[in-house]
């Protein structure tokens, strides 16, 4: 079920919480993980579209909003698998574009049938880019090392929302992922012990925010759990995100060793 974050009545902003399911295989649960559609002038751009657990849902969540066929870019923020993996079924089924990273652009074709990504992958550059969608634009922000390589984010200035890709994100159940953190020092233990393995350094992370509280932010909305709303929880997260020791800082000769 689609969460409206934005909906002016020409540029809507929607979130997926729900469509990866805590459903365990073996020892393994498939990750919660968020996927995002904004529509501006009958023009769609999805982001971060997930695998194929995700796309039917996708698809059929499209026509309350315009043709899927319409549905101009997928916007991938890197290249996991819980991030777009999907990509053969969306080149196939609409006219789409992928927006990635240059760093990534030629791992995308892994995902799909020999062919079917001719002319349609765009590699965006290292220092960001500004994708026009509809009568509106969505802004490519660099999130480099937080945590792929090559990372953008996504940034609404219609609707002042963040996809701020793994950066915010917290491991919660599926049912805890649609509901606006409302006490930011109890969600603390469910982001921290993530952000510290998977951000490279308190280096990007600091560039990063320093880049962020240039922008006017009233939503960060991450790839996995709950959204932050308003402008007093983004600047909460800020501020902790600026100060946290994360991957290779808390690293040590201990970390490397040959195992007994």
């Amino acid at each position: 079920m689609a969460t409206e974050l934005y909906n002016d009545g020409k540029h809507i902003a929607l979130a997926f919480t729900d469509l990866v399911q805590d459903e365990c295989a073996v020892d393994h649960c498939a990750v919660q993980s968020n996927q995002f559609l904004i529509v501006d002038d009958h023009m769609g751009a999805l982001i971060d579209p997930g695998g194929n657990m995700t796309y039917n849902s996708l698809f059929m969540a499209m026509h309350a909003y315009f043709p899927p066929r319409r549905l101009a870019y997928v916007l991938a923020s890197h290249a996991d698998p819980d991030i777009v993996a999907s990509a053969n079924k969306w080149m196939v089924h609409t006219d789409c574009k992928i927006y990635i990273s240059r760093l990534w652009a030629r791992f995308v074709p892994h995902f799909c049938s020999v062919g079917n990504t001719a002319g349609r992958i765009v590699a965006i550059p290292d220092e960001g880019m500004r994708i026009p969608l509809g009568k509106s634009e969505i802004v490519a922000l660099p999130a480099h090392f937080l945590h792929a390589e090559g990372n953008f984010h996504f940034y609404d200035p219609v609707a002042k929302i963040l996809f701020s890709g793994d950066v915010g994100a917290a491991m919660v159940a599926t049912a805890d992922a649609a509901h606006p953190v409302e006490d930011f020092d109890a969600h603390i233990p469910y982001m921290q012990p993530f952000h510290q393995r998977i951000m490279v350094s308190n280096r990007a992370a600091r560039g990063w925010v320093k880049m962020v509280r240039g922008l006017d932010v009233e939503w960060l909305v991450p790839q996995h759990g709950p959204p932050l709303r308003g402008k007093a929880m983004v600047k909460r997260f800020l501020d902790w995100f600026e100060q946290l020791p994360c991957g290779i800082d808390l690293m040590g000769p201990e970390t490397y060793r040959v195992p007994a």
